[in-house]
């Protein structure tokens, strides 16, 4: 059984028997969100955009790992590996690099696209390998991913929520994105999987700020 509970916007903390992971995580401050509260023995770290890695501070204690660029490592027993991606399809020409995280907890494997702006290459996938749970931006290059990568969860994030502080643009709408896909609309923040709840259809899974 694994947890998964949404801080906002693509901070995710990740469960399991002998290990949590955080995903890009924000200092809630600046976005206007709640400050994330974690005990992590690892932090993934897309691409070093505040929204994505201005809470690292908050996590760099003693022991956690922080990987913010492509890797293959191995945290308490986890199997975390970093692909090399890009902001947007230009091969970070604009926007600059993004890591695409996947990693394994307790026998689900989660994936976290970061900022992904381009279509994966088969190269790509093949590193990524099999994913359950993908965490997944909602921009124009999300649906061919999803596709491609084939989860059993797709978890939406970088979206606008009420009280968040985006200057830079609106960012689109969560209902607009789910409309006409199978969703289910979580009451919290937090839900627990299983490996074998994970066999159905694909399904949208959208998280509530408590």
């Amino acid at each position: 059984m694994v947890d998964v509970i949404w801080h906002g916007h693509c901070c995710f903390e990740v469960k399991g028997e002998e290990i949590t992971i955080i995903t890009d995580p924000h200092d809630g401050e600046s976005l206007g969100l709640p400050v994330p509260v974690a005990e992590p023995d690892a932090v993934l770290i897309s691409h070093h955009h505040d929204d994505h890695a201005n809470g690292r501070k908050l996590f760099e204690e003693p022991g956690v790992r922080v990987l913010d660029s492509p890797c293959h490592e191995s945290v308490r027993g986890a199997d975390i590996t970093g692909v090399k991606a890009y902001h947007d399809p230009e091969k970070g020409e604009r926007l600059g690099p993004n890591v695409f995280f996947a990693f394994q907890v307790d026998g689900i494997r989660f994936s976290h696209t970061g900022d992904l702006g381009h279509t994966l290459d088969h190269e790509r996938l093949a590193e990524i390998g099999g994913v359950d749970i993908l965490f997944s931006g909602i921009g124009a290059s999300s649906q061919p991913n999803i596709e491609l990568l084939r989860p059993r969860v797709v978890i939406p994030m970088h979206y606008h929520v009420e009280g968040i502080i985006f200057p830079w643009f609106r960012m689109p709408d969560v209902d607009d994105y789910v409309r006409g896909r199978p969703h289910l609309k979580l009451e919290g923040n937090a839900r627990t999987y299983s490996k074998e709840g994970l066999r159905g259809q694909l399904e949208y899974h959208v998280f509530k700020l408590m």
